[in-house]
């Protein structure tokens, strides 16, 4: 049996991720909620927090070229995805935000916001 959770509303549509996919942030919200939790395992809710933060407006930046070279918005999401998931978390910036060393970038930035976004409702 599937089931499907309702898919999170930004709470930064001016800003992170949605604000600046501009015109393509409708489209692009959903997809890329979805590609990020099945990528990095973490609930929706905690990719939500990612990408209304600052990083989610850098992943936004790793989208956008794509769309712009012609590929499909669903295409250029994973493309940035899988960029984001290759990357690995280094020293510094394990020593920076906390984030485990050798850690998948999206993942340990996914993680890294929402407990941040959850100390901040605390």
């Amino acid at each position: 049996m599937t089931t499907t959770q309702p898919i999170p509303a930004t709470r930064n549509d001016a800003w992170g991720f949605y604000g600046t996919m501009n015109e393509h942030a409708d489209a692009a919200w959903p997809i890329t909620m979805t590609t990020i939790s099945q990528a990095t395992g973490q609930t929706l809710e905690a990719v939500r927090a990612f990408l209304d933060s600052r990083h989610g407006r850098h992943f936004a930046d790793e989208v956008l070229p794509h769309l712009h070279a012609g590929q499909t918005l669903h295409d250029a999401i994973d493309a940035a995805t899988r960029q984001w998931m290759g990357w690995t978390i280094g020293r510094q910036t394990s020593k920076d935000y906390g984030i485990p060393r050798g850690l998948p970038y999206l993942t340990g930035f996914v993680i890294h916001c929402a407990i941040a976004d959850e100390s901040l409702a605390a």
